[in-house]
Order: C-alpha cells, then structure tokens, then sequence
C-alpha cells in the first residue's frame, strides 16, 4: 500500500494532479468518500461544464494575496486545458465574456479526466472516508495507504449536497496551517422586508450593471422572492460584505432617456417610458420606487434627472446571502502564506500540498475557478514529480507516457 503520492479527492483539481503525477511515472492513489468522481464537474454549466475562460489572468482571483495565482495560472493556461479537451475530441463553444463549454456534456471533461489518470496508471478509490491522516518519518498514512506527499484536493464546503465538507480545514488544522475564514461566494444576496417592492416581482431579469465599492461587473441581474440573484450580482457578491450597499445601473443612458420620451409622449407617466426599456413588472416597481404620478409632460427636465439617478443607481442593502448551499464556490481557504505559489507545497509540512477551491483563490463566474483548479493541480503532480526525481511532467494527453 505504499505510493509516492495520496490525492485526497477526486475533482477536477485532484483527477489532474494525479494524471500529471501519474503520467510522470509516480505511483498515484486518489481517495474520495463520494461514490462518483467529479460530482461537481457534471452539474457545472448547466450540464455542460464551462470549463474554462478565455479571458483568464490573475486579476480575475480574489485572495489575501492578490500574486499567489499567477505562477500556476502562466504555467498551465487556459490555452493548455483548451487543447487537451481538443485532443480529446471534444467539441466546444464560446458563450459570452469568453466562457467556453461543452457542446455536449460534462461528462466528457470527467472522463477525459478519467482517462488521463488511466494513462498514468493512477488508482481511485471511491466511497472511502478518510479518516484520520498520520504523519511520521516523512511520510503520511491515509487508512492503509501511505506516500511521502499529501494533496489536499478536497474544495470548499460549498454546494453541500454534492457532498462538499470542511475536510480540508480539518487537515489544515491538523498540520498547522492557518485558514482564511471561509465564505460563501459567487452567491445570491438576500434583502429584507423594507425591500418587498422588488422581491414581489420574482423571476424578473434585466442588463444591468451591479456595483459595490470599486467593483462593478455588467450582466443580467434577477429579482427573486429572496432577494437579488443572477450573473452580475453573483459576481459582487464575492467582494461584498455585511453592511455594504449594492448599486444597480438598470438604464445607463436614463436622463436622456427620460428627456426623449417627454418630448415623444408628454401625456404618458413614469411607467411608460421605462417600460419601454425594462420589463413591464420591473418598470411598474420602479415607477413606484420614483414615485412620480405625474404626466411627463408637467415634469421638468431637472426632476427627470433626479428620477433618472435611481435608474442609474438603484441602490440596495443586502441582509446577508443564501449561503454556502447556494453558492457555487467557496472563498477564503487555506492561507496563501502557507504555501508556496510555484508547487502549491506547505513551507512547513515538506510533501503537503493543497490546491483548487481548498486555498484562498477564487475566481469570477465564468470557468475561471475551473482554470484555477487545473493550474494548481498541474502545478502540484509537476512538484510532486520533480521531488521524485522524474522527469518533469508534459501536460497530460491522450496516450499517457
């Protein structure tokens, strides 16, 4: 039961690690309690897995330390997983914001997965818990196996239905290594009963630009019967804390909107002109949320740009998020400090790594945390190879070694 490396699970991050490990010539096991590997691969994207973005550098990570990704993300890009998914014939396209996924559906990426760690003779055992973790004479024991290097490859305790936990937080403890307080991230925001107006048009969406702070992404947002949702206010919602308010800009153009259908229809109201730019329901909360009941043509071109300011900065303050079990990643983690950025190793437990959802790297929507996942996994079966003495692992491929 001996092995030169123990992956604890099999993710995305974990099954590459092992191949890269594995296609270099180690001796691979990864162990996962969950009875399917990449559980969370086949319910991305809708099915289809968006697994990568086009558009990926660091600046798209968020992290106590805004420099650790950049070493794995330059030397495993988005280029390099995008031809290993071409190399296994599986056709693709591009969304928007330069998301690519799937034409057909996740499962190819997990058996693509699958079939790189098939090539580097790589063994996976499901449904094993894994318990207590020794450590002695610079080796590590999982259950009966025991290897000099670790990798934990476990993710955040997001989406815990798919089975996610905190193992890797435990493990952190165990060896001593600090923790930044998890989060749930890219997740819905919840408003409270004084913002009724808007959560009484639920499954409303628009184009919208969604702000807090210094940040601001523009995409759909969604009113929903909890609070606000959707693309743009997903990706807010991992910059934004308790307390803060949350801008939308709903019409960017409003003043000179609002001037144009003065002069188009005088004798209509509020509702009208925003109607024809927002949905009905939306333009009905809104028109109240003004608060304008006369015609527009008894309105002056100073008061419609005072209206106008709530479309281009509608302004609300969230009372927490839908937490962990709708967020669709994790953020904090791991602390970057304890690891090193090239082979993702712990400074000071030699042969322990950590990669993917468990460290503090998080990326926006749109497959970059799929990306960060398959650079910090190559990263780590590259080192884990190189303290073997093997040759330096190529990015794995069909055919293995």
């Amino acid at each position: 039961m001996d092995y030169d490396a123990i992956i604890l699970g099999a993710g995305g991050a974990g099954l590459l690690a092992a191949a890269t490990a594995g296609q270099a010539g180690a001796r691979v096991l990864v162990i996962d309690h969950a009875d399917a590997p990449g559980k969370k691969i086949l319910i991305s994207g809708g099915g289809r897995c968006n697994f990568t973005n086009r558009e990926t550098e660091p600046r798209c990570y968020l992290s106590q330390n805004p420099h650790f990704a950049k070493s794995a993300l330059s030397r495993y890009t988005q280029w390099d997983f995008l031809a290993l998914v071409e190399r296994h014939g599986i056709a693709w396209h591009e969304k928007t914001l330069g998301q690519l996924f799937c034409d057909g559906s996740a499962r190819q990426i997990v058996d693509m997965l699958l079939a790189e760690c098939e090539a580097g003779r790589v063994e996976i055992a499901l449904s094993t818990p894994v318990g207590e973790i020794g450590h002695a004479d610079g080796r590590f024991q999982v259950g009966r196996a025991s290897a000099p290097a670790l990798v934990v490859a476990t993710g955040g305790p997001s989406i815990p239905k798919m089975g996610a936990t905190g193992k890797a937080y435990e493990i952190a403890a165990r060896f001593g290594l600090n923790v930044v307080t998890p989060r749930p991230a890219l997740v819905p925001l919840t408003l409270g009963p004084d913002e009724m107006l808007f959560r009484k048009i639920s499954g409303v969406s628009c184009p919208a630009v969604a702000r807090v702070g210094d940040v601001a992404f523009e995409e759909a947002a969604l009113f929903t019967h909890k609070g606000l949702s959707g693309p743009a206010i997903l990706q807010v919602s991992s910059y934004w804390a308790p307390g803060e308010t949350i801008a939308l800009t709903v019409v960017k153009d409003a003043a000179e909107m609002l001037r144009a259908a003065k002069r188009r229809m005088p004798r209509a109201h509020m509702k009208a002109a925003l109607a024809e730019r927002l949905p009905n329901r939306l333009a009905d909360a809104l028109a109240e949320r003004i608060g304008e009941p006369r015609e527009l043509g008894s309105i002056t071109d100073a008061e419609l740009g005072v209206a106008a300011e709530t479309l281009t900065r509608l302004t609300f303050r969230p009372t927490g998020t839908e937490g962990l079990a709708k967020a669709e990643v994790t953020a904090g983690g791991i602390d970057t400090a304890e690891l090193s950025s090239k082979t993702m190793e712990a400074r000071r437990v030699p042969g322990l790594y950590a990669i993917g959802e468990a460290v503090d790297v998080t990326g926006w929507l749109g497959g970059y945390n799929f990306q960060w996942a398959w650079s910090s996994g190559v990263a780590a079966g590259q080192a884990i190879a190189g303290q073997l003495g093997l040759p330096p692992a190529s990015i794995p491929s069909a055919g293995g070694r």
